[in-house]
């Protein structure tokens, strides 16, 4: 879109005088906002629907097991036919690397778009609101009709109904976050049983709680004064950042219709309809510029573009748009040559370069052998030197596994007294006290390099894995 040509200090000026922001404080009537149909509308329920996993997913299954299961007892993580131990925790912690800086980079992109589209706080919140909105009304004024009411049978009922709703979906998001950490299946005949364990009735009792308080009464007060990320925002921003913005120069000096349904000569294309209001969850005025409140949801910029299109105007007088575009007349840079963004893209990449590895160089077991230092080593009768080792093996497969250790590298070293085979349980570790004993007329001064090599035999192909140590000797 073209713009007139007018210096950057007046329309500055413009916008400075419409700079005056209102914060809801929570004292004030409820936000009941009016729901309206649009593209962004339905990007919005197309984000919303990401959660059907959260719910969905510990109901999948994989040869016989939960296909994704947190397994806090066992302290594995199960994802299909892999799984993750406490040694594999970097790969969690790149994950989370990956997903903050994500997070970070799209904000500096296109703002809040996670508050307005992915935040559990958000959707629960919208999927609240509809719910009552359906019973007591959807617009701020159906709305406090039904509060103004007198009581009767279906006022109660329909609150009761209401009530009841939420309670049921607050109870099944604490239900399955639980699901998450043990066999849902199994979760579910203990919980209708009532013999679950006792960290799930706390789950449920805490998600269930907050998910009740917060959706069905705080609402939009948790964006404002609890959730720290909105504090976060405004240094994420830049003057590329795109966000639903008001073009004053356009709307204003805004104003009625006339009688022939246009505006005026005079007046710009805002009409003052306020129905920009009316759409927005948190109840800010867009046209007062970008505030703490706005969640960068767009649903302003449907219900603008609705009335535009009844007026006969062009859409676009709230839009997706940047600080350099609205203010200073200049292109916005493209996202993928911002400096910022590509300090970001190689942040991801280098997680991501991580994430994959570690999934692509996945053992199935893991070995270690620590020499004992106290003492460093043990004089015997004969004359020999002994070093005591403990042998640490895990099994990170589905499967037992048989492991025989032998020890290479050093001539003449010996590993008397150590079983010929040990068998190693799914998913436990075995440790092993092994001691290596060199004869006198075979000792060497020093530190000398020995390699513990453990022989693995199980359902599979048998394997073997090594450690490098040392003997130590006078």
């Amino acid at each position: 879109m073209k713009y007139k040509t007018l210096d950057i200090p007046i329309k500055v000026e413009i916008y400075d005088e419409l700079s005056e922001w209102e914060v809801n404080l929570g004292s004030e009537n409820k936000i009941t906002a009016r729901r309206m149909s649009g593209r962004f509308r339905n990007l919005k329920w197309f984000g919303m629907s990401v959660w059907l996993f959260y719910f969905l997913v510990p109901y999948l299954r994989w040869d016989g097991s939960q296909a994704i299961l947190f397994d806090l007892p066992k302290q594995e993580f199960n994802f299909f036919n892999i799984s993750l131990y406490p040694q594999d925790i970097w790969m969690l912690s790149l994950t989370l690397l990956f997903l903050a800086i994500l997070l970070a980079a799209v904000t500096s992109v296109a703002g809040r778009v996670f508050c307005g589209y992915f935040c559990f706080q958000t959707v629960w919140t919208d999927i609240f609101t509809l719910i009552e909105g359906k019973l007591e009304g959807n617009t701020p004024q159906k709305a406090h009709e039904f509060k103004m009411s007198a009581w009767s049978v279906p006022k109660v009922s329909k609150k009761l109904t209401k009530h009841i709703i939420w309670i049921a979906i607050s109870c099944l998001t604490g239900i399955t976050f639980s699901a998450w950490f043990m066999d849902a299946y199994e979760l579910w005949h203990q919980v209708i049983h009532l013999s679950a364990p006792k960290p799930v009735w706390i789950a449920l009792i805490i998600f269930g709680l907050f998910t009740y308080w917060f959706a069905g009464f705080m609402r939009e007060q948790v964006c404002f004064w609890l959730c720290p990320y909105a504090r976060l925002q405004g240094v994420m921003y830049d003057q590329d950042t795109v966000l639903p913005a008001y073009d004053a120069e356009r709307g204003e000096p805004r104003g009625k219709l006339n009688k022939n349904r246009q505006p005026t000569d005079t007046q710009g294309s805002c009409i003052d309809c306020k129905v920009c209001v009316a759409v927005c969850p948190t109840g800010i005025d867009i046209r007062k510029g970008q505030q703490e409140g706005c969640i960068t949801c767009g649903l302003c910029i449907d219900a603008c573009d609705s009335i535009m299109d009844k007026i006969e105007q062009p859409r676009g007088l709230i839009r997706y748009a940047s600080y350099k575009e609205l203010l200073q007349g200049v292109n916005t840079t493209p996202w993928y040559l911002r400096v910022r963004f590509m300090l970001y893209a190689v942040i991801m990449l280098a997680s991501l370069g991580g994430i994959t590895y570690g999934f692509t160089h996945l053992s199935s077991t893991e070995f270690s052998v620590l020499h004992e230092r106290q003492p460093l080593y043990v004089l015997l009768s004969d004359g020999a030197i002994q070093n005591r080792y403990t042998l640490k093996l895990l099994n990170k497969t589905k499967q037992a596994m048989q492991v025989r250790y032998e020890v290479t590298g050093l001539s003449f070293a010996e590993m008397p007294d150590l079983p010929t085979a040990l068998t190693i349980e799914p998913g436990k570790m075995a440790s092993t006290t092994a001691f290596v004993k060199i004869a006198e007329k075979h000792l060497t001064a020093g530190l000398q390099d020995i390699t513990f090599v453990a022989h693995i035999s199980n359902d599979n192909e048998p394997s073997q894995v090594e450690y490098n140590s040392v003997f130590i000797a006078p």
